[in-house]
């Protein structure tokens, strides 16, 4: 999935929290044993696979394994990581990338040409997840240890291809002599990264902990967090208390109303910085009242999309089209508009309201998100002006998800409630997951099923490589198809509002790698 060309993708650079600029007073030193607390508020491991991960996992996954390259915020490059460098033939069909020197995995095998080659031919094999990355290529070959070469389809930003978030992981495929999927699933990672798998407990609070791998080929030199606890606590004033209290490090996302709260708070530093991040309500094309274009027009418009961003108070701005700013395909063309008595008249037309039959809808969003909850209760005001009685269900994402893409319709929620950011700093990742039909179901979870459409995002990397400009106008143009058929609605896109210890040194927020910390760049402090 995703666009292709070479994105100068406009990778918001989130700064330096003044406050996490300074360096530990001298008379204590720097702990040497100290552990990052990642407080979330769902569970983190839906999936072990690194070729086939696609979801929450992602914030423990990036500091297990790494990619090629690697997206940076402060220089708005993509820059090396497993590859030190590397070059496209003029027509951007062959890519050479060469490979750093002595780099192991953590079960000890090395990772060369021949292992990064056989990590991605099974990614690429087994087409889950965000596989699609890696449709422009032909053929992977290794032609000596430390050089990688891609033949591709058709013209492709391969270096950004190679820095994603998902599916762009390089793993050792002979950790294990049986099942790897398996071996994986259980618990188990096989990556090149500076941490390393000490204990899962699916279910429980401390669910994930990681601590360091000491032939890390970055080193340890200086002050590193040497290990990493991801805990999973719905509650956000239980999640505070932590925080404050010295028993976590880091809250991903935080409500407006608290977040004003921790401001100047002992112990504490807060940070805003921009995303690629939107919330959607992906409204049900497929089945339910909402299968009429014209009731899902009247949800659409009895929608206070000012309102919610009124009531965040600061954690969104107003989206406009799928795209948020920064990403090729931004337009202001398609505008979010609320209009009750429009919503009213369209309802009354299709038999609801006074007179006429009630209209339930099922609305599922993450439990324990504070940012979603807040938008649910003002959409439930919002419908109830109309008459629609909004029935808002908080479920655990694994849940919330595992439902939406049964292949069992009456499982099917009416409004999915959720957020979406690319695998890496392009657009493509909206329409080919969301909006491209899909049986059975696994992102597109408005269900919409357009067969020009499909035709239009099945052609976009090719012709962002070719015509920049006519790729821009087809993005902007199945942004109005979308909108006109009231596929689903843009609330807002997301303004990172997140709280830290005031220990941890060093933190800068990436958006092309959205909610993950990348741990081993942090300096803890007494």
């Amino acid at each position: 999935m995703r666009t292709v060309q070479r994105l100068v993708a406009v990778i918001a650079a989130a700064s330096l929290l003044a406050a996490c600029s300074g360096k530990a007073p001298d008379s204590k030193p720097a702990p040497t044993n100290a552990t990052f607390t990642y407080i979330n508020n769902l569970d983190v491991m839906t999936s072990w696979d690194p070729a086939t991960s696609y979801s929450n996992e992602g914030i423990a996954t990036n500091n297990l394994y790494e990619q090629l390259t690697r997206s940076d915020p402060k220089t708005n490059k993509v820059e090396p990581l497993l590859a030190t460098k590397w070059v496209a033939s003029p027509d951007g069909l062959t890519w050479t990338f060469t490979l750093r020197d002595k780099v192991k995995f953590t079960t000890g095998n090395p990772m060369d040409a021949a292992a990064v080659k056989a990590a991605l031919d099974r990614t690429i094999e087994l087409a889950g997840g965000g596989a699609y990355i890696w449709d422009p290529v032909k053929t992977i070959t290794a032609k000596d240890p430390a050089t990688l070469v891609f033949d591709l389809k058709y013209a492709a930003p391969l270096d950004l291809i190679a820095s994603s978030a998902y599916a762009a992981f390089i793993y050792d495929t002979k950790a294990v002599t049986g099942d790897l999927a398996k071996w994986f699933e259980a618990g188990h990672a096989a990556g090149t990264g500076a941490y390393v798998v000490d204990s899962w407990k699916k279910g429980t609070e401390n669910e994930l902990t990681l601590k360091a791998n000491k032939d890390y080929w970055g080193g340890w030199s200086g002050v590193h967090y040497q290990s990493v606890v991801f805990k999973v606590v719905p509650q956000e004033t239980t999640a505070v208390q932590m925080l404050q209290s010295g028993q976590g490090s880091f809250m991903p996302a935080v409500s407006s109303t608290v977040f004003a709260s921790l401001k100047g708070a002992k112990g504490v530093t807060t940070e805003e910085a921009p995303s690629f991040q939107n919330m959607l309500a992906m409204l049900n094309t497929a089945s339910g009242p909402l299968a009429d274009v014209n009731v899902r027009k009247a949800v659409a418009e009895a929608i206070d999309y000012d309102g919610i961003i009124t009531t965040v108070q600061g954690g969104m701005v107003k989206g406009t089209g799928v795209v948020p700013p920064g990403l090729l395909g931004y337009t202001t063309e398609v505008q979010p508009t609320t209009n009750a008595a429009d919503a009213t008249k369209l309802l009354t037309a299709a038999g609801y309201g006074p007179g006429g039959k009630k209209l339930s809808l099922v609305l599922t969003y993450a439990a324990g998100d504070p940012v979603q909850e807040t938008v649910v209760t003002v959409m439930k005001a919002n419908l109830a002006s109309v008459g629609v009685d909004l029935q808002g269900k908080a479920l655990a994402w694994e849940t919330q998800w595992d439902l939406g893409k049964s292949t069992d319709a009456s499982k099917h929620q009416d409004i999915f409630l959720f957020y979406w950011y690319p695998d890496y700093a392009d657009p493509y990742s909206w329409f080919i997951n969301l909006f491209r039909s899909a049986t059975p179901p696994y992102f597109n979870l408005s269900y919409w099923d357009d067969k020009a459409a499909d035709t239009t995002i099945d052609g976009l990397q090719a012709v962002t490589a070719t015509d920049r400009p006519k790729a821009e106008q087809q993005y902007v143009e199945l942004q109005k198809a979308i909108s006109d058929q009231a596929v689903t609605a843009v609330l807002g896109v997301i303004n990172y509002q997140r709280a830290l210890a005031s220990t941890v040194q060093g933190y800068v927020d990436n958006p092309s790698y959205g909610n993950v910390v990348f741990v081993y760049q942090l300096t803890p402090t007494a």
